[in-house]
């Protein structure tokens, strides 16, 4: 059961009216990474989660986010109250209410379809949806996916923050923005509260492929570092020669039942190419100035 305080998490304070502004921020209201996203992520885990100190954590981080959402639903609100009123009331002229409302992003469809309030979209129109929720079941592997999460969060919110100059709406995200870090400092002590946590899952990795590194770009730009090279990689330079690492013609094959193989070479035979022949086409018929080489410019 959840029960709703009036106050907000934190007390916000805009300066002036700004749809534009409006309309970005909606990015963190009905965005991939926005809190309504981090809030279903972390409550469906917990949901499903069985290790008391998780659940506890995912359940109070989800509910935290729900605060978060109502914060930046609040100043989305705050910065369409002029563009409501004006719309609601027709109190200026065609050409200045057009002006108003088409003024930059999504402006204008939050004001004519949404009166000014935060809809549940991103920043470009686009509906929230539950694809951006991608929790796998795993407690090694989602809270991996929560930890990124935050980090995405918080770098959305760093960049907003340096396309407004109110101050208070500043000093709202700067908040949002730091409680994005200190989520992902307590999902990173839940992941290495659990002592062997990678790879994630249960099923060990095949031992000869897992400490494998595979230079399949080759050439200029080339760098040897940490992730490719040293005691812990076995490193393959020269990837044509080292294929199939399974031994074989490394080609695919499949066992079929006699009736299966019969139908599969009747229709091979019956769909075979003729390479001999060189057909005239619609293009061949067609062919114009830029159309290439085609049978007819082949014949002049």
């Amino acid at each position: 059961m959840f029960l709703h305080n009036k106050k907000l998490q934190y007390t916000v304070r805009v300066s002036e009216p700004n749809p534009v502004l409006g309309s970005l921020l909606l990015e963190q209201f009905g965005g991939p990474d926005g809190e309504l996203a981090a809030a279903m992520r972390y409550f469906t885990q917990a949901l499903a989660e069985d290790d008391p100190g998780r659940k506890d954590l995912l359940q109070d981080i989800a509910t935290e986010e729900l605060s978060h959402l109502e914060v930046i639903g609040s100043i989305v609100a705050m910065l369409n109250k002029g563009a409501k009123g004006k719309l609601s009331e027709a109190s200026m002229e065609e050409a200045e209410l057009y002006r108003s409302l088409t003024a930059g992003g999504d402006s204008h469809t939050q004001s004519i379809l949404y009166g000014g309030g935060p809809a549940l979209t991103n920043s470009s129109g686009v509906p929230w949806t539950g694809a951006y929720i991608d929790s796998r079941g795993d407690p090694t592997c989602d809270l991996r996916s929560n930890i990124a999460a935050e980090a995405r969060a918080k770098i959305i919110y760093e960049r907003l923050i340096n396309v407004t100059d109110d101050p208070g709406i500043k000093e709202a995200l700067g908040f949002l923005m730091t409680r994005e870090i200190a989520h992902q400092k307590s999902f990173e002590k839940a992941l290495y509260a659990i002592e062997e946590n990678f790879p994630p899952g249960k099923l060990p990795g095949i031992e000869k492929y897992a400490s494998v590194y595979v230079n399949t770009s080759r050439g200029a730009g080339d760098v040897n570092g940490p992730w490719n090279s040293g005691k812990e990689w076995q490193r393959i330079d020269d990837v044509e020669a080292s294929i199939p690492v399974n031994g074989g013609d490394g080609m695919a094959s499949v066992q079929l039942t006699e009736m299966d193989q019969i139908a599969l070479s009747e229709m091979a035979s019956r769909t075979q190419s003729q390479i001999s022949l060189n057909p005239t086409t619609g293009a061949d018929l067609g062919a114009g100035p830029g159309a290439g080489r085609t049978k007819k410019t082949a014949r002049s």
